[in-house]
């Protein structure tokens, strides 16, 4: 009997076993870019697939995807949710286009399903459950910071409609990101970091770097070109960018093991695909100016954010990498140093400052740059600006060479005081080779002085504005199947050949805030308990005190004893 239930037992499971492994997969990839200042972007993506519906709450068996993801966006009917953790800032203008960007401190947007009733309370609830299990202080968002764009941050995976009030949008500019944020999101990594591309994720090198950002992505996608059913995906993506200025003769060689303080040993066991891509695109149409050891199994060709990259290819879960050597150590040299006027200037970037003296008004500019030569395109500009900045709307002004630029799109939600923040969404033309000024002056609110942070001369941040652009491609992008091309090309939707979506973040804003001196209640309360005491003490005492005639006493023992003695030296008595 024992033994043909364990035969039934066997048979059950290699008939669940291939059903089962073709229902979620998990792919990783890591991207290793060498930027034109000399720095290396190291892009870490890891995702995974699961043809399950997450939405009624079905699932109860979790093998790849995580358990604590998947229930919440089933409990809280979550469509899309984006999350990220960034410290540091990325420098456009230096590093070029980043594969995905995001502000500094903690973002997070995120599309409700139709079905949610109450979206608010959802709304915080998931802002809690995200701050408990990725060990951040999400909890702090709440009405004051949070926003519904009407035209940005559209959908990324699939859409039945787009109404807008389903979306909530928060950033927390002052988050701070250290290892007890990155502890979570590798636990939630099939293989953990123990195994894989995930091995290099070492806290102490990752934190040692100009820039870092970690993020967690999950949507809808199609399960098959047909798209009759839905599979949800969910994307972990680690950006890290290092400073590897090496002394000597201006060389800028990097290793694997210089970057990460490790080597790579073996793909993650349950991962369809593990791929180590590095960026070797010459710069110019000279011979190439990047030297690859070892050299790479295949090359790949493509199209990446209009323009073409050609990028050695290492597969992890080929046989061959890991038969000369125990461990793969990619090894990058320039074979001749890179001139510093070949620096690509990136087509669209911007910067924001806010200027003006006293503590009374001020000014925020931003300024938006199209550096094609040709070609005009426009971009949707968001700025979310706090409650206590007074925006005065009718300062509003956007300049373009010289000319007013007038949106053809403009949506403005004022703030209320204490209940929600201002919102700016404007449609703006950029005209070819362009610098677009857009200045908007403020009033500085008065604060009660419960509402002031502990460190309040350290000042108020301001959140990054965010452009939303379809920018002109240089070269025409073939369709390409999302399934086979690289994981970094295919996050953001492309609309067509021609243009390909960017979303650029300007740098966060610190205005100070007229900040009451808060030694002065200190002053105040000792001043005030020494008059009182003082004061009042002497005062109380003199008026409970009773007053009572002492009566001429004999005098005690001491006085007797000193009398007998001064009687018999013959001196008078006391």
């Amino acid at each position: 009997g024992g033994m043909l239930a364990t035969a039934l037992l066997l048979l059950l499971l290699l008939a669940a076993g291939p059903g089962r492994a073709r229902r979620d997969a998990l792919w990783e990839e890591l991207l290793l870019s060498p930027l034109p200042s000399g720095d290396v972007a190291a892009t870490f993506q890891f995702r995974t697939r699961w043809d399950a519906d997450l939405q009624w709450g079905a699932v109860s068996h979790y093998r790849l995807f995580p358990k604590a993801l998947g229930q919440l966006v089933a409990a809280l009917g979550v469509r899309e949710l984006h999350l990220a953790l960034t410290q540091g800032f990325w420098r456009t203008q230096t590093w070029g286009q980043p594969p995905l960007q995001a502000p500094a401190g903690a973002e997070l947007w995120v599309w409700f399903q139709p079905t949610v009733t109450d979206i608010d309370k959802a709304w915080k609830e998931l802002s809690n459950v995200l701050s408990g299990i990725f060990c951040a202080s999400l909890n702090f968002i709440d009405s004051t910071n949070t926003v519904t764009p009407t035209a940005s941050f559209k959908p990324l995976g699939l859409a039945n409609g787009t109404d807008h009030h389903l979306l909530r949008y928060a950033v927390l500019p002052r988050e701070v990101v250290c290892t007890e944020n990155l502890t979570p999101w590798k636990k939630l990594l099939p293989c953990g970091s123990k195994a894989g591309l995930a091995v290099l994720l070492k806290a102490e090198r990752l934190f040692h770097s100009s820039y870092h950002s970690q993020a967690v992505h999950i949507r809808p996608v199609c399960r098959d070109p047909s798209c009759l059913a839905v599979s949800w995906e969910l994307r972990q993506t680690l950006t890290v960018v290092f400073d590897t200025f090496s002394s000597g003769q201006g060389k800028k060689d990097w290793s694997l093991f210089k970057m990460f303080s490790r080597t790579l040993t073996d793909a993650c066991p349950l991962a369809s695909q593990s791929k180590l891509y590095v960026d070797i695109s010459p710069n110019n149409k000279e011979k190439e100016l990047l030297e690859v050891t070892p050299p790479p199994a295949s090359v790949h060709e493509a199209i990446v954010q209009g323009d073409k990259r050609t990028y050695a290819v290492y597969d992890l879960l080929s046989p061959s990498l890991f038969n000369t050597s125990r461990s793969l150590n990619v090894q990058l040299k320039w074979k001749r140093p890179q001139d510093s006027s070949e620096l690509p200037m990136p087509m669209l970037h911007a910067q924001r400052y806010v200027s003006g003296y006293g503590l009374q008004t001020g000014e925020i500019s931003t300024l938006i740059y199209n550096t094609h030569v040709y070609r005009a395109f426009p971009v949707i500009l968001l700025e979310t600006v706090p409650w206590y900045l007074r925006l005065y709307v009718h300062t509003l002004t956007i300049i373009t060479k010289g000319k007013e630029n007038k949106p053809s799109y403009i949506h403005y939600q004022p703030a209320q005081d204490r209940r929600r923040p201002h919102l700016l969404e404007m449609l703006i033309q950029l005209p070819a080779n362009s610098v677009t000024k857009i200045t908007i002056q403020f009033e500085r609110a008065l604060l009660k002085w419960t509402e002031y942070p502990p460190d309040p001369n350290h000042g108020f941040y301001v959140s990054s504005s965010v452009l939303s652009a379809l920018v002109p491609s240089v070269i025409a992008m073939k369709d390409v199947d999302a399934e086979q091309s690289p994981l970094f090309t295919s996050l953001f939707p492309s609309s067509d050949g021609s243009s390909y979506f960017v979303r650029l973040y300007t740098e966060p804003l610190l205005v100070n805030l007229p900040t009451p001196d808060f030694s002065m209640p200190y002053n105040v309360i000792c001043l005030t308990c020494t008059v009182v005491a003082v004061c009042y003490g002497s005062f109380y005492n003199l008026l409970t005190r009773t007053f009572h005639v002492e009566e001429p006493s004999r005098g005690g023992l001491a006085k007797r004893l000193a009398n007998i003695i001064r009687k018999f030296r013959g001196v008078p008595p006391l």
